[in-house]
């Protein structure tokens, strides 16, 4: 029984670890590209409510999943608006996280758009807005993907800078589906270094 049960709990903890593993990547790398298929685009973080903070929102990454082999990937961007050059390999992908930082605070929302990367060398998935509420209870993060044409040739030039030998005749434009949502932000700990009984908010 006892052996059972300690095969039970690793069995559990190698779940945990296999769920948990994730691939940490900057948003433009510094490095020329050596995969053949690449995500390009643009993240923009604005505050659509009265601004309540000294700190403007920006985006500190996105997380995007295959959704075939379950393999994750952190674009970290630490910018409110910022190019992202992501190499990935054919297939389906779904944006699932989003994380947004004002200075010291951190917030965290789930997300669930859904995009593919084909076998073109590239593809355009648009600009992502993310318009972020007032610090509130309820919080919440508005997402909407638009296709910008002079973004797109934009990114074209930072991806000829980048690496030469990518063929840019080539490029597929894909929104995420769907290209507008709703989701609600959660406070991530750790918060900034204020004694708990005046923590009163927790958004």
């Amino acid at each position: 029984m006892v052996i059972r049960r300690v095969l039970r709990c690793t069995c559990a903890v190698g779940i945990l670890f296999v769920q948990g593993c994730v691939r940490e990547i900057p948003a433009v790398p510094d490095e020329p590209i050596v995969q053949s298929n690449v995500a390009v685009g643009r993240v923009v973080a604005v505050l659509t409510g009265e601004r309540s903070r000294i700190y403007e929102p920006a985006v500190r990454s996105f997380e995007v999943q295959n959704r075939q082999t379950q393999e994750r990937f952190t674009v970290e961007v630490e910018s409110n608006d910022e190019r992202f050059i992501v190499p990935l390999a054919p297939g389906d992908y779904e944006l699932i996280r989003v994380q947004i930082n004002e200075g010291p605070f951190l917030s965290m929302a789930q997300l669930g758009s859904v995009f593919s990367v084909g076998q073109d060398p590239v593809t355009y998935v648009g600009i992502w807005r993310f318009g972020v509420d007032s610090p509130k209870y309820g919080r919440m993060v508005s997402v909407s993907m638009i296709n910008d044409e002079e973004d797109r040739t934009q990114a074209l030039d930072t991806l000829a800078s980048k690496d030469p030998s990518l063929d840019l005749r080539a490029v597929t434009t894909v929104l995420p589906n769907p290209t507008e949502q709703q989701a609600r932000l959660y406070e991530v700990m750790p918060y900034p270094r204020v004694p708990r009984y005046f923590r009163r908010h927790w958004w």
